[in-house]
């Protein structure tokens, strides 16, 4: 149905993840239940959720020469990931201390590793490959600059860039006009638009700073999806019996790329990205709960 890959900048790391039945307090002990390492990171996490659903997915990246960082690498292409362009550097892989607790909430904190080199001068090497994709994917555990230096380059070779800002942080107001999507959470969202704005307020702030579209993710709520030229829409959420949320955002991203490159509306986009995302929190773990095409449909299916 495509031929363009889907390019996939960010981050590669090691989840390490703690069970436990409630997230600790500062200063809490708590005695988990289940500890397991298991492959993550933002970027690898989207890289996999679109490449099980069906079109050529490449990795930019980098792993270290740790314990982690070959079976990081092997994971990915396993998962059908081109992975030509993710490198090996000296140092330590990128890690992920999580805990996920008993209702399927969890709290991260990353160590970036390797994900600290992937530099502009490595983004540089690879414009032949950013100037090729259908849709380049970026989240924000990557160094910012490279993020900057990418959306430049998609910019300029007129590739349209989802941007998950996970986590978090302040943008210039230059990159506005050279993303396609805008995907944050209700969380997120704050730090761009200012706490307590309804979503369609939200969504008209960002709109009028330059970015095509916007499609906010509200967890029970469904998804907020506004872009220019279009109206307005919720995309109602598929209520599923959730045990681990870890992955569901990154889950949505890469469905949602792979949705619009297929020339789906972005509403259908984001119906059919919204269904992966709630197969995947029914499942443990970041990549091994994505889903494939085949359950996507299913589900889609199932649910009128």
């Amino acid at each position: 149905m495509h031929t363009k890959p889907i390019v996939v900048i960010g981050s590669i790391n090691m989840d390490l993840v703690a069970r436990t039945p409630r997230i600790p307090l500062a200063g809490q002990t708590l005695t988990g239940t289940d500890f397991s390492t298991t492959p993550g990171g933002k970027g690898a996490n989207q890289a996999v959720a679109a490449a099980r659903l069906g079109p050529h997915v490449q990795m930019i990246g980098a792993v270290g020469n740790d314990v982690f960082g070959e079976a990081l690498h092997s994971n990915l292409a396993n998962a059908a990931v081109d992975t030509r362009a993710v490198a090996h550097v000296p140092g330590p892989s990128g890690v992920a201390q999580i805990q996920v607790a008993d209702n399927g909430q969890n709290s991260i904190v990353v160590v970036p590793g390797a994900n600290g080199a992937v530099t502009p001068e490595l983004i540089r090497q690879h414009t032949k490959l950013i100037q090729s994709a259908g849709i380049v994917l970026l989240q924000l555990e990557i160094p910012l600059d490279t993020v900057l230096t990418a959306c430049e380059l998609c910019a300029t070779a007129q590739v349209p860039v989802i941007l998950d800002p996970a986590p978090a942080a302040s943008l210039p107001d230059a990159i506005w006009p050279q993303l396609a999507w805008f995907t944050p959470n209700e969380t997120e969202l704050g730090l761009y638009t200012g706490s307590g704005f309804p979503p369609e307020t939200a969504a008209k702030q960002l709109l009028a700073r330059g970015v095509h579209g916007v499609a906010l993710k509200r967890g029970a709520e469904g998804v907020y999806v506004a872009a220019s030229g279009e109206e307005p829409t919720w995309v109602p959420a598929f209520h599923v019996e959730a045990i681990d949320t870890v992955g569901a955002g990154d889950c949505f991203n890469g469905a949602f790329a792979v949705s619009l490159l297929e020339g789906s509306s972005s509403a259908a986009a984001a119906r059919f990205a919204s269904a992966a995302a709630a197969i995947s929190v029914t499942r443990n773990g970041a990549q091994a709960a994505m889903p494939t095409r085949e359950e996507v449909d299913a589900f889609l299916a199932s649910h009128g």
